[in-house]
């Protein structure tokens, strides 16, 4: 084994028990000593997120070029990477401590998802990686509605039990989204059974039935599980985001469900719908922009010049 395998393996094991003690911690404290010890926790880490923060720099230039100064974007990065953190420590509280998720957690436009799932078809909720949004998906769990996320698996197989194992606890179901073949099949079961399925769609997407679409004005390569589930299920597309608020509580925010954009046939229909969706996506991020995780590579993923087929760059 190379030594740099070695430390990855070291790496994450820190990180895994690290994650169980502060789990285990914040079951018995109070909100207010929790909240406390969440801003040393964030100055700590802060301090050790090199890489990250240079893959947030290398995002915010590609999003906004000369539009932001570099003060300007390093004041996102340090406020976007406040909200991670804090975000984390959060959903780890919030998850054995089910009362104070519901008088943190508030929703606006909830009228538009009551109405969608009475229509019985299921409902997918468009996301982003965006505020605490795992902690909107265990809100709209707790308010009895079959709750659902197409997730990525973490790489440590001890870490993905014990979120599973936590998520479900919190009465969210979880999809890996791969095996490919697996994740289709459960979300299509998902949404003919009626339920909420909740889709994060602003990462990058480099491999077979993936689109690229425009994102802050570059291409973008997209999945397009959304609008292919809706067209298979005639699920309603319901876009929701979740902000924080200066006081540390958080709003849902339910936007009015999006209507496929039909186009001559079923690809062009996938192309201008996932464009729609993503347009919505770029505008909570330039509203929001602390708010969304700049330390993902999200133009990866580049067009071919045969065809326009998608490959990823190799790092």
């Amino acid at each position: 084994m190379s030594s740099n395998k070695s430390f990855k393996i070291f790496q994450r094991a820190i990180a895994r028990y690290g994650l169980y003690g502060s789990a285990w911690l914040f079951e018995k404290l109070p909100y207010g000593f929790v909240r406390f010890i969440t801003h040393i926790f964030i100055a700590i880490g802060f301090r050790f997120t090199i890489h990250q923060r240079k893959i947030a720099e290398e995002s915010l230039q590609i999003a906004f070029g000369d539009e932001k100064s570099v003060e300007e974007r390093k004041k996102i990065i340090k406020r976007c990477f406040e909200n991670f953190g804090r975000g984390m420590i959060e959903l780890l509280y919030h998850m054995s401590h089910e009362k104070e998720s519901n008088r943190k957690v508030f929703f606006e436009g909830k009228a538009y998802l009551q109405e969608a799932m009475a229509r019985g078809k299921g409902v997918i909720a468009v996301t982003a990686h965006f505020g605490n949004f795992p902690l909107m998906m265990m809100a709209c769990a707790r308010q009895g509605y079959r709750t659902s996320s197409i997730i990525r698996q973490t790489r440590d197989e001890k870490l993905t039990e014990f979120l599973h194992k936590k998520r479900s606890e919190a009465g969210l179901e979880t999809i890996y989204a791969i095996p490919r073949r697996e994740c289709v099949i459960q979300s299509l079961k998902e949404l003919r059974d009626g339920n909420l399925l909740f889709i994060p769609i602003d990462q990058n997407f480099g491999g077979d039935g993936g689109i690229y679409v425009d994102f802050f004005g570059k291409k973008a390569a997209t999945a397009t599980g959304p609008v292919v589930f809706a067209l298979r299920t005639g699920a309603v597309i319901l876009p929701m985001f979740i902000v924080r608020q200066q006081d540390d509580t958080h709003k849902v925010i339910i936007e009015p469900p999006m209507d496929l954009v039909a186009g001559a046939n079923e690809e062009e229909t996938i192309h201008a719908t996932m464009s729609k969706i993503t347009s919505l996506i770029e505008r909570y991020i330039r509203q929001y922009p602390h708010e969304w995780a700049w330390m993902h590579r999200r133009w990866k993923s580049r067009p071919s010049q045969e065809g326009g087929a998608i490959h990823d760059e190799i790092e």
